[in-house]
């Protein structure tokens, strides 16, 4: 009987560290995990018939997550830049918190009607980066801020501009060449602020 009761405690305890595992994950491979098994593009056609939802294509689902993670992180950082940034930075940071909101509500609908689930927070290496930053104040803030901004939208522009010239998904096409002009309009306002502070 005491071997009994210490198996299943053994057995309890396994299941809820596995339990604990998956929560340990951040928002952004959870949410990449759910859309891997909605990806259906590489199930025999009897799978897909079975498939009940539309089908999720991985290289769409894979930028709009990646999309959703750093518009979010965009906003939170244009958040913390209203407060501690010079007027130059605060500005900056107040057009991020407007453009990425908005940019952020069109991709929540349209990931919805392609049934992909997008990240409900920023990742663990964004909110990482957040919470360094907002220990910062002064010229150290609006420098590492700037030199953030710079080198996000570098790396935004890149995945957009890959969309906007590859996909296949004219929905996901379109968004990226409307979003674009945005982006690009941050990226020289970021480079704009980095020039005339001499950082």
């Amino acid at each position: 009987m005491k071997k009994v009761s210490t198996c299943i405690l053994l057995t309890a305890m396994y299941i809820l560290q596995a339990c604990n595992n998956s929560d340990n994950k951040d928002s952004v491979d959870k949410a990449n995990d759910a859309n891997d098994k909605k990806d259906t593009t590489a199930m025999t056609s009897d799978a897909k018939k079975d498939t009940m939802a539309a089908p999720v294509n991985n290289d769409v689902a894979d930028f709009a997550v990646k999309a959703a993670n750093a518009g979010m992180t965009e906003v939170e950082l244009g958040k913390i830049a209203e407060q501690k940034g010079s007027k130059s930075v605060k500005e900056f940071g107040a057009m991020m918190v407007k453009d990425h909101t908005k940019a952020g509500d069109e991709l929540k609908k349209l990931a919805t009607d392609k049934n992909i689930t997008l990240p409900d927070a920023v990742s663990d290496d964004a909110k990482k980066h957040i919470d360094d930053l907002s220990k910062k104040t002064g010229k150290d803030f609006d420098k590492d801020y700037m030199d953030m901004m710079v080198s996000d939208h570098k790396d935004v522009i890149d995945k957009f501009e890959n969309v906007a010239k590859n996909s296949k998904d004219s929905a996901f096409r379109n968004f990226a060449v409307r979003t674009l002009p945005t982006l690009y309009k941050h990226l020289g306002s970021a480079k704009a602020i980095e020039k005339s502070n001499h950082y």
